[in-house]
């Protein structure tokens, strides 16, 4: 099975690249080992594959714009399914978010939506949507209100619907690499409960 990933440099496609370390990388800065570096939207032909996994994600603060953010997590993704349709791919993995809906108010959770449905319509043989909840793990840039929520998980999973409260990245990595070995054909959507159980089973 020869994978693509995309949003390697990030928490959960960096846990993707340690235990999946033939995957191929694409991605828009070097990371220090071979892939592809290219702009998303200039993506050049990708290597031959069946599965692709995009964890490519950022943050409205982080993007410094709605139009910035709509850039990485709604383009670039589908750019990168495209590339990846065009290389072959049958399988395409997706970690987006719990709460994603296109009707949604709010950017974050209707960009997501926008973007699983979009997906749902390019013809994968199989496509697997995860929506996890907050993501715990260290992360390589600074995101204050992101570490507050982490640190304070403990507590607010007490009050959350399981679905809704955090799951450690190494849990949605494992569960990534799970669902990469399964072909039935189909979409399938995934919350905190079934990725702690894909995990175990790796």
């Amino acid at each position: 099975m020869r994978m693509l990933l995309a949003g390697a440099s990030g928490l959960v496609g960096g846990l993707v690249l340690g235990l999946c370390p033939d995957a191929i990388p694409i991605t828009r800065r070097p990371i220090g080992r071979p892939g592809v570096v290219a702009d998303f939207d200039d993506l050049p032909p990708l290597p031959e594959a069946q599965v692709a996994v995009c964890a490519l994600g950022t943050t409205r603060a982080k993007a410094g714009s709605a139009a910035a953010f709509r850039a990485v997590d709604h383009d670039a993704v589908l750019a990168f399914a495209r590339a990846a349709k065009a290389a072959g791919v049958t399988h395409f993995i997706l970690v987006s978010s719990v709460g994603a809906n296109s009707k949604a108010s709010l950017l974050y959770p209707r960009t997501k939506g926008e973007v699983e449905a979009a997906l749902a319509g390019m013809g994968f043989t199989r496509l697997d949507i995860l929506q996890p909840g907050l993501l715990i793990g260290p992360r390589a840039e600074r995101r204050p209100v992101e570490r507050f929520l982490q640190w304070a998980a403990p507590v607010m999973d007490l009050a959350l619907p399981r679905a809704m409260g955090s799951l450690p990245a190494e849990a949605v990595a494992k569960a990534i690499l799970a669902l990469a070995n399964q072909s039935e054909p189909g979409v399938f959507r995934h919350t905190n409960r079934s990725l702690s159980s894909l995990a175990r089973s790796l």
